[in-house]
């Protein structure tokens, strides 16, 4: 008889996050496959973060959350692939 995994609801705080990431990055990759330019990936996921977001703290604390992006973007936060300089 086979194992059964936890219900992901079980998970730490911790291990959701890893476990939400590798759905995002699965779906990414599956969808690159089928030809969708990352761009367009990118702008998608972008908006429905964002909606989510909205739809649980509401408009005026994401609109706190994201006034720092400028500055982590500048920071190289969300730098994956670095190009030679």
């Amino acid at each position: 008889m086979g194992t059964t995994k936890p219900p992901l609801q079980s998970l730490g705080g911790e291990a959701q996050k890893f476990a939400a990431l590798r759905y995002i990055l699965e779906a990414w990759e599956e969808a690159l496959d089928d030809g969708i330019e990352p761009k367009m990936l990118a702008n998608a996921a972008l908006f429905a973060a964002l909606a989510d977001l909205i739809d649980v703290y509401g408009e005026d604390a994401v609109a706190k959350m994201t006034t720092g992006l400028s500055r982590r973007i500048n920071q190289g936060e969300f730098t994956l692939r670095r190009t030679a300089q």
